[in-house]
């Protein structure tokens, strides 16, 4: 792979909790080379009340993310998509749609913070969590050396990426 500019899309099936997450955190980690987008197999369309909260207080704009069903990007021809990562188990499962460009694709799932139980900081700790293991997920991917790395090397990568296990802190 060349080194260059890159866009990417998270999928997800609701698209307002983890596909959003990962959509903020790469357009802003990544943002001079790397363009993200989200979209869900079922989205719920809109942002989960907690993501919202979550994503506002850490300064991300809001007005840029919607939740919104893939076939808005695998039916346009305008950006080509070098990368797709599911981010849930289900999407993951599911049969994609085909999407213009060649890409590479991976599997990241992390737990949905939308099915956490318990009280109101539970609940909020699970949305922080989610945020952070795909935080540290993103990190690592925009750390690769894109330029010295062939397709299978990179995609060995991709897949290890989605291995990784973090631990959940203790909310005890």
């Amino acid at each position: 792979m060349s080194g260059g500019s890159y866009n990417i899309l998270f999928l997800c099936q609701g698209n307002s909790a983890r596909s959003i997450m990962a959509e903020a955190i790469m357009n802003g980690e990544g943002s001079n080379h790397f363009h993200a987008y989200s979209a869900g197999s079922h989205p719920r369309g809109a942002l989960h009340p907690y993501t919202a909260d979550l994503l506002s207080g850490l300064g991300h704009d809001l007005t840029v993310f919607s939740s919104k069903p893939m076939e808005v990007y695998s039916q346009q021809d305008e950006i080509k998509f070098d990368f797709i990562f599911t981010v849930c188990d289900q999407t993951a499962k599911e049969s994609c749609p085909v999407f213009p460009g060649a890409p590479m694709s991976a599997h990241w799932g992390v737990p949905d913070p939308a099915a956490a139980t318990g009280t109101e900081a539970e609940i909020r700790l699970a949305f922080a969590e989610t945020y952070r293991m795909l935080r540290n997920r993103i990190s690592i991917f925009t750390s690769l050396p894109f330029a010295s790395l062939d397709r299978m090397s990179l995609q060995r990568r991709l897949d290890q990426i989605g291995e990784t296990t973090m631990p959940v802190s203790d909310p005890a």
